[in-house]
Parts: C-alpha cells; sequence; structure tokens
C-alpha cells in the first residue's frame, strides 16, 4: 500500500512544518530580544523594524513559490526538501548571531524562499502523493504540525525569557531544522520514485509524465462544463485572503492582547496558544468530515468564511478578555484550522492540472499577503503607533473575511454548474 511505502516521506514532511510553526512566528513572538540585538532603545522604533524584516520573509515567499512548483515537477520533491532544510540552517544561524535588522532581513528573507519556493512547492505535493485517497487529510496534517508548534512555541519563549536565555528560542528550531535535512535525504518520495520508474506496480507502467496527464484528464472528464475565467481567479485569490487573515492572527494575536486589550506578557501569549489550539481542533475535525464523511472542500470553506467574519467581528467590538479568548479561538477555528490548505485542494478540484504548478500559483498569491500585511502594519505603526495600528489591522482581517465568504458563496452556485450536484452533497469519486 502505497500510504505505507511512503510513511517516512510523510514524517518528514510534518517535522519540516512543525519547525516552520516555529519559524513563523520566531520574529514577532521574541521582538523584544531582537529589536534591542540591533541596536533599537525605543519600543515603537523596534516594532516597526521587527515587522520589516517579517515582510522580508512574506517577500522571500511571494517571488520563489511559484517558480518553486515548476521546478519541483521537474527535479522531484527530495532535492526540494534538502534544499529548503539547509536553507531553514542557514536561517536559524544567521538569527541566532545577527547584530543588525538587515542581516536579520536577508535571514527571513531565506526563510521565506525555504517555506514556500524549496517545501510548500514539494512537500505538499509529497503527501497528496503519499497518500492519494486520503489526500485531503494528509494536507490537513500539514496544518495540525503547524499548529501544534503555534501552541508550544509561544510558551517556550515566555518561560525562556524568563529564564534569562531567550536565545534558546533560536537554537531549538535550529536543531529542528538539522533532523529535518537528515529525514529529507533518507525518506523515499513517491513522485521522485515515479520519475525513476521505480514506485509501485500501479506507476511503473508508462512514463510519470503519461501518469500525471491521464489523472488530470480523468478530473477534467468529471465537470459538464469548463469553469469561467472568475472561479480561475477566485481559487488563487482566496490564497491571498487566507493567509492575510491567517498571518495577521498568527503574527499579531500577542499584540493585540497587550495593546488593544490589557492583557500581561503571559496572558498575551496564551491569545496565540489558544488561536492555535482552535486551528488544531479543527484540523482533526474537517480532516474526519472530509476523510469519512465525504464532505466537499467548498462547504468546508464557506462554513469556514462565515464564522470567520463572525470571531473579528466580536473580537472586535467586544473587548471584554473572556469575549476576546473565546473569539481568538473561534478564529483559530475557522481560520486557521486547514482552511489555507482545503483551498488549495479546492483548486485543484476546479482547476486540475500539475500539482507542483497548481501549488506554485496558489501560494504566490498566499506570498504576497505575507509581503503585504507585515509592510502596512509597520507603516501604520510608525504613523499612528502600534494600539491603533493593530486594531485597523483586525478591521482589515474583517473585510478580507466577509471578500472570501462572497467568494465562496458565488463558487457554491458554479461548482452546481460545472461538477452537476451541490457542494453540500456528498463528494464524488
Amino acid at each position: 500500500m502505497r500510504s505505507k511505502k511512503y510513511i517516512m516521506s510523510l514524517v518528514t514532511t510534518y517535522l519540516c512544518y512543525f519547525t516552520h510553526g516555529m519559524q513563523a512566528l520566531i520574529l514577532s513572538q521574541n521582538m523584544p530580544y531582537f529589536y534591542e540585538k540591533w541596536g533599537y532603545t525605543d519600543a515603537t522604533a523596534g516594532a516597526a523594524a521587527v515587522s520589516l524584516a517579517i515582510t522580508a520573509t512574506g517577500f522571500g515567499k511571494f517571488i520563489s513559490v511559484w517558480i518553486g512548483g515548476e521546478v519541483s515537477d521537474k527535479i522531484g520533491r527530495k532535492k526540494m526538501a534538502i534544499g529548503g532544510a539547509v536553507l531553514y540552517i542557514i536561517c536559524f544561524a544567521g538569527l541566532l548571531l545577527s547584530p543588525s535588522m538587515l542581516i536579520a532581513s536577508i535571514c527571513a528573507f531565506m526563510a521565506g524562499v525555504a517555506t514556500s519556493g524549496f517545501w510548500d512547492a514539494s512537500l505538499y505535493p509529497a503527501v497528496q502523493e503519499a497518500a492519494p485517497k486520503y489526500s485531503g487529510s494528509a494536507l490537513l496534517g500539514i496544518k495540525l504540525f503547524v499548529s501544534l508548534a503555534g501552541i508550544v512555541y509561544p510558551l517556550m519563549v515566555v518561560n525562556f525569557t524568563n529564564m534569562g536565555s531567550p536565545q534558546l528560542s533560536v537554537i531549538i528550531p535550529l536543531a529542528l531544522s538539522i533532523g529535518c535535512l537528515v529525514l529529507a535525504a533518507f525518506s523515499p518520495f513517491a513522485y521522485d520514485d515515479m520519475m525513476k520508474g521505480g514506485g509501485d506496480q500501479e506507476d511503473s507502467s508508462g512514463s510519470h509524465s503519461d501518469a500525471i496527464k491521464q489523472e488530470i484528464e480523468a478530473a477534467k472528464a468529471k465537470m459538464l462544463v469548463k469553469p469561467n475565467i472568475l472561479v480561475n481567479f477566485i481559487t488563487m485569490f482566496y490564497a491571498f485572503l487566507c493567509m492575510f487573515i491567517m498571518y495577521g492572527a498568527q503574527q499579531y494575536t500577542k499584540a493585540f492582547g497587550l495593546s488593544n486589550a490589557g492583557l500581561t506578557e503571559l496572558q498575551a501569549a496564551g491569545l496565540t496558544s489558544i488561536y492555535t489550539f482552535g486551528g488544531i481542533i479543527a484540523v482533526v475535525f474537517w480532516a474526519f468530515m472530509m476523510g469519512k464523511l465525504r464532505w466537499n472542500p467548498l462547504k468546508v470553506l464557506v462554513i469556514d468564511s462565515v464564522f470567520t467574519a463572525l470571531a473579528l467581528a466580536i473580537v472586535l467590538l467586544i473587548r471584554q478578555p473572556a469575549v476576546i479568548y473565546i473569539g481568538i479561538a473561534a478564529l483559530g477555528f475557522f481560520a486557521s484550522g486547514g482552511a489555507l490548505q482545503t483551498g488549495l485542494g479546492l483548486r485543484q478540484l476546479f482547476c486540475p492540472g500539475p500539482k507542483g504548478r497548481n501549488t506554485g500559483i496558489y501560494y504566490t498569491f498566499m506570498g504576497f499577503a505575507s509581503t503585504f500585511l507585515p509592510f502596512i502594519v509597520s507603516a501604520m505603526t510608525k504613523s499612528v503607533g502600534e494600539k491603533q495600528a493593530i486594531y485597523i489591522m483586525m478591521g482589515l482581517l474583517l473585510v478580507a473575511a466577509l471578500t472570501a465568504t462572497v467568494m465562496m458563496v458565488y463558487l457554491l452556485g458554479q461548482h452546481k454548474k460545472v461538477f452537476g450536484y451541490s457542494a453540500f452533497e456528498k463528494m464524488r469519486d
């Protein structure tokens, strides 16, 4: 059985994304440690500098993921996974030794390239290829491990800071990156075996390119009509909206708690963990609904979009600590519970194509969001101060959630037209 043969490629992928979960938070959660290390004495200027460094991560994602998908389809998943791990090692070592914001930004840029240009472009397709029958659930497994890191890491940062050893917050993901490199080097990948003609019996007949074309043609044969241009755009642009919301909540939930909700450092760090915990519960829930009950990914995204908007409205309008905790947990469940990964599945459903290419297109839009958001937060922080900037940003997240809701409602009608049945019915093979 293919999923058993390639179990180590799944283990490699999930360790890589557990490490990525720490990388995604490393600058925002260690903000004072880094800006003091870079020589900033003013907290506002330091916070703006950290946001600019975070922007470099998003820029690295934006410029690399599309080409990364094409390269991954040509050279295989293993080489790309190894390359991403090497860049992660350089990134964390650089952040540990970095004396300035410029060098830290270069390291952050490398992390963005490693994440999207190497890992997203190779490991997202790899999990689908390792367990094709359960590809939706396998994709959600990525989010599960990112979320686990998101729960553990903020609390680790607080404890290491209180111990007087904040550098441990960088050393641990550095060590994990080395583990990723070792696993990637020794794990088999289904696509690579198929390229060499050494995969399963079902893969060994014909060339790998013919097998991919047959898979794409089979997916297109299920369509009654070809999806229109707007459907094509929406399935790409959703990645921008989803990442805009996720990145804003992930990076600035702690800052929102400190500046707008009056929470202590530990309580604010707890917001990030609660947000992430909500995401973990959702990953398990949606994996069951899509894997066992065969829920359509569009049905999941309609629900996610509606309740993400509701959770953000509650957080913005009712600024009571208990209500904020509940709202942030709901936001984690509906916005961070695998919505981005489910959106990629929706892209492949409406626009079948080579998985590396589709991943590259989809995550290019995602990369733009992770560049754009910290840039505007940095600019607003300099202009109106951190408290007001963070509150405005939360309002923009609500606008993005409402836009996503409208788009998903439109796709509901198109799904019926394209596939001949409602997205609220069970998925048909």
